[in-house]
């Protein structure tokens, strides 16, 4: 509780020492997440001066700001994060930048709440792994991109024709990672990770997902929830499991002991890249090349 107050003053005072925008200066935009960060990239090109707060393998769900990232958010002309609570322990910040008339765009206002996966269990009453479905992700593209050129009337076309550019690259990366999945029988289409971050993606690719977690990585599996999940390994006779990039690997570890253990043989098929992008500069470290990499280390491992 101190330490909420001592961000709430001190972005009072960052808060009161606005400036006017130059004329030739570009835009400050301060993303959240690693996805978020990789796509106003792409949008904003060398017109906005994009500041990442998250990096490779960070878990949104539990991230802190520092005063450090109090600062860098408030001094920003833009403010994009993703929303639906995923950046929870981020929300007393981000309702106090709304009182200070902050411009903030949030990716899930893109995405009509019909298209959500709802549930009773998160803070947001839905599932905010809202990128793992492509089609969720071009909407917010084009959400991006136009409140972008809301706020910066001079560069909108720019960010209008990036937007353009990029949605043809997520059209061609639907259409491979479509022939991928389709090298994978439907009923080996059994998804086992450690949270329940891939429920957009099943949904879209026909994928049975089960996180031995929940949508949140604030709660830890418990004994009971690993002896239930082994049972539903046996019983389907799942072939591999999955760790994430962005949570321990100790409770799919146990998961997977527990399941040899009762005369299944099952492995660990590989890293999934969940709630963070690779590391920066390599292709994991893109939306695009994420996903690539996800679907190939799922489908080889269950094939």
């Amino acid at each position: 509780m101190k330490r909420i107050l001592v961000l709430i003053v001190i972005l009072f005072v960052i808060g009161c020492k606005t400036k006017p925008k130059q004329v030739n200066e570009r835009f400050s935009v301060v993303t959240t997440t690693t996805m978020i960060t990789d796509l106003v990239k792409n949008i904003g090109g060398d017109k906005l001066e994009v500041k990442g707060l998250m990096g490779a393998g960070v878990d949104p769900h539990l991230y802190k700001a520092s005063e450090g990232d109090v600062s860098k958010l408030f001094n920003a002309d833009v403010v994009v994060y993703t929303g639906l609570h995923l950046e929870g322990k981020l929300e007393d910040v981000f309702e106090k930048m709304e009182h200070q008339s902050k411009k903030i765009i949030v990716a899930a206002d893109a995405i009509d709440k019909k298209n959500l996966i709802s549930s009773e269990l998160f803070a947001s009453n839905y599932d905010p792994h809202i990128w793992f479905d492509i089609n969720n992700w071009t909407k917010i593209t084009l959400h991006i991109a136009d409140k972008l050129g809301e706020i910066d009337l001079k560069n909108a076309a720019f960010y209008k024709e990036n937007a353009k550019t990029y949605l043809k690259k997520l059209k061609t990366l639907n259409l491979e990672v479509e022939t991928k999945i389709n090298e994978l029988a439907v009923e080996k289409r059994i998804l086992v990770t450690a949270h329940d971050a891939f429920n957009y993606f099943g949904k879209q690719h026909k994928f049975n997902v089960v996180g031995l977690q929940g949508l949140s990585t604030a709660t830890e599996a418990g004994v009971q929830d690993v002896q239930k999940l082994a049972k539903f390994i046996i019983k389907n006779k799942v072939k591999a499991v999955f760790i994430e990039s962005s949570v321990p690997k100790r409770t799919i570890e146990a998961l997977k002991e527990a399941v040899n253990s009762n005369g299944h043989q099952v492995v660990i098929g590989g890293t999934l890249y969940s709630d963070a992008l690779g590391s920066a500069e390599t292709v994991e470290g893109t939306y695009i090349g994420m996903y690539k990499a996800n679907v190939n280390t799922i489908v080889n491992a269950l094939k």
